[in-house]
């Protein structure tokens, strides 16, 4: 039973960080793509709120629900698979802490924009470049580490 409830929550957060970082990339690229900054502004101030909530919060937890599971099983964090994935989410967590800050400021600025009526400035515009950039290691590390949780290659 614990073996299956670990299974469960670590599955969970899982899906946690893949689903809100999709939904965060994409309601980022979309309030982007108007190029109104207030609505960037209110956009973003929504990613940064879900971040910390749900993306932060399965990241704490999917390390201490891995580690659970690999004691309950026996299985050795360092080697294959589990090895693998876990250098992963240390290239993930690399992305995606700047994201989190590049997101902040990015935000800052939009709102800054909105409330003089001006257009989005270039440093915004800068960073957003970052971030985007940024997210196809980080998402794209993320997605191979649920590969890796599926397939358990042998490595």
């Amino acid at each position: 039973m614990t073996y299956l409830v670990l299974k469960y929550l670590h599955v969970l957060g899982a899906t946690v960080i893949l689903g809100t970082g999709m939904g965060i990339a994409f309601f980022m690229l979309a309030a982007h793509l108007t190029r109104d900054a207030a609505f960037v502004a209110r956009t973003a101030g929504i990613v940064v709120t879900a971040d910390f909530l749900f993306t932060a919060t399965a990241v704490v937890a999917q390390p201490l629900t891995g580690y659970w599971l690999a004691r309950e099983t026996g299985a050795d964090l360092l080697t294959g698979w589990l090895g693998a994935a876990l250098l992963l989410y240390g290239v993930a967590g690399l992305f995606w802490i700047p994201v989190v800050v590049i997101q902040m400021r990015m935000r800052d600025l939009a709102v800054a924009a909105a409330l003089r009526g001006e257009a989005l400035p270039a440093a915004y515009h800068r960073l957003f470049r970052v971030w985007f950039v940024f997210g196809f290691p980080g998402f794209g590390s993320v997605l191979l580490i649920v590969w890796l949780m599926i397939a358990r290659p042998a490595l």
